[in-house]
């Protein structure tokens, strides 16, 4: 018989195999063959660069072609980063437009002479999915006044690298890049509109990710706020190309759109601000807003609950918590253990926080920002509520939790959201059920955390934070029962009868690929009854 560990090593064993075998043939004459049937018809559709505006940071400061070392520029030696940036071309919309047309097009010539046969670091996925929008849509430096020579050159470049996106794109198991790459197949069927194949085969690859990535309710199944507003930028983009160009657009391009928008409503525009769970930091989704606005979409949602979120509100609190499951492994690339965890918004000011996301993948802070006890909410023995497992450089879930039930009351004067998850069950035999009440008329939240459990054998050490934002200013009491919260000028109690509470320092990673210190209220005791509740109240002075 074949053990699990015995498996594991084949299944090593075969996935190498088949990488090296991969590159070998994406480094063959076959292989260059292959990508190089392109076919004669011209450019024809011209994107404009504005429509990518939502997901471009222009800047107010345009660049002349002229300010950089053009003649060097492949060569020069460079980080992993900033050769990322060089390669999708992202750049190029930074250009003035008085930027000479014919030094544009011999950075691109250039590129062509170091790059245009397929290597595995200019031609990774993500920079050609984006390299053949940049040069498209910056047509009028990258195209305009060339010679017979190089548009042939560039047409068939452009068909090459989607011919190369079209191998790998069922291959790729990020959804993000594969929507990108979709977008580039798609451009160039509508810009090349003579031919339907890329076309065709990008609405069908479109199809498939709405299918396999989009929940019913039009949430992303990752749960995922940021991966959402990442949907909703790049199907709006699709639909401006097919409106512009003048074809018909798709039903289900419209649909979905109405599905994210909805979505995108719920979870921003009814607050106006970042709830910090599964993946998400603080973002520029006001840009994002002037966008939609500018190009006439209007989104709204007035429920309470969506895709595992539940928002309560009145004119000046805010009260968001995850009520959700952990998605599948497929789906939890960017999934954080907060599962129960809160936020409180005061005036447009965060009371209670989580710490945000850390979405670099390869630094130690992106697993960190992912565990329970950067959430507010309970932790069992240091341990966070899903056990995870890295491959490559992602780390998914490997073992999930579920939310075993909820209740949601939201009256002028009461509101409550209750939930219970099983994240705890396996290992310890534990469930955590969590209770918020908010009692508007007296700024008073009252909170309870109970830990359940059938047989309880031995002790185990919980402890439950309350993270808080960086410009909070906090002091403790004397008797070590109440913590006063300074927050823009407003004054909050914290208070638990039954438990000493502390502060303790954290870090809160709000803002991407950085990190400040921050500080949490810290309730930490031992569990070794059947049933145990701690609970805490929260009270503006």
């Amino acid at each position: 018989m074949i053990n699990v560990n015995s498996l594991g090593f084949f299944g090593q064993f075969y996935f190498g195999l088949k990488d090296n075998f991969k590159k070998i043939y994406q480094n063959s004459n076959f292989y260059e063959k292959k990508i190089s049937k392109t076919f004669d018809n011209n450019f024809q559709y011209k994107p404009s660069p504005h429509l990518l505006s939502s997901i471009i940071k222009y800047q107010n400061k345009k660049y002349r072609i002229e300010d950089f070392a053009v003649e060097s520029i492949w060569q020069n030696k460079m980080s992993t980063k900033d050769y990322a940036k060089l390669n999708n071309f992202f750049w190029f919309f930074s250009l003035d437009l008085k930027s000479s047309k014919e030094t544009t097009q011999s950075v691109i010539k250039n590129w062509v002479k170091e790059n245009g046969k397929y290597n595995k670091d200019s031609w990774e996925f993500d920079l050609t999915s984006k390299r053949i929008i940049a040069w498209l849509s910056n047509h009028q430096l990258t195209y305009q006044d060339s010679d017979k020579e190089y548009r042939l050159m560039f047409d068939h470049m452009i068909q090459k690298q989607t011919n190369h996106l079209l191998s790998e794109i069922k291959s790729s198991n990020e959804f993000e890049n594969k929507l990108i790459g979709c977008s580039a197949i798609i451009l160039t069927g509508l810009a090349y509109n003579n031919e339907k194949n890329y076309l065709e085969s990008g609405l069908s690859i479109l199809k498939n990710i709405i299918k396999s990535s989009i929940d019913n309710q039009g949430f992303t199944k990752s749960r995922s706020i940021r991966q959402l507003v990442f949907y909703l930028k790049y199907f709006i983009i699709i639909r401006e190309w097919f409106k512009e160009s003048q074809n018909i657009i798709p039903e289900y391009i419209d649909e979905t759109i109405f599905y994210l928008g909805s979505s995108y409503a719920f979870i921003w525009k009814n607050i106006g601000n970042d709830i910090l769970f599964n993946g998400n930091y603080h973002s520029e989704n006001e840009y994002f807003d002037q966008y939609l606005k500018r190009f006439g979409y209007t989104f709204k949602n007035e429920v309470n609950e969506l895709a595992g979120y539940v928002i309560l509100k009145n004119k000046k609190i805010v009260l968001a918590m995850d009520v959700g499951p952990s998605p599948s492994k497929n789906f939890s690339i960017d999934y954080q253990c907060g599962a129960l965890s809160f936020e409180i918004f005061s005036n447009q000011k965060k009371l209670i926080t989580n710490s945000g996301y850390f979405p670099d993948k390869k630094n130690k802070l992106n697993s960190l920002s992912k565990s329970t006890a950067l959430h507010s909410a309970l932790v069992i023995e240091d341990f966070s509520s899903c056990s995870s497992k890295k491959i490559n450089n992602n780390i998914i879930v490997e073992k999930g939790l579920k939310v075993l039930k909820k209740n949601i009351v939201y009256e002028k004067n009461y509101w409550k959201i209750s939930g219970a998850h099983d994240g705890y069950s396996k290992k310890f035999g534990t469930i955590h059920e969590r209770e918020i009440e908010f009692y508007p008329e007296q700024n008073k939240f009252i909170g309870s955390d109970k830990i359940l459990r059938k047989n309880p054998n031995k002790e185990i050490k919980f402890d439950i934070r309350f993270h808080l934002d960086p410009s909070s200013k906090v002091m403790k009491t004397q008797d070590n029962k109440s913590i006063l919260i300074e927050l823009d000028n407003e004054g909050w109690k914290f208070s638990c009868n039954n438990f000493d509470i502390n502060i303790d320092n954290s870090l809160y990673l709000g803002n991407k690929n950085s990190y400040k210190d921050n500080q949490n209220i810290f309730i930490s005791g031992m569990n070794k009854e059947n049933e145990q509740i701690i609970k805490w109240e929260i009270i503006k002075l």
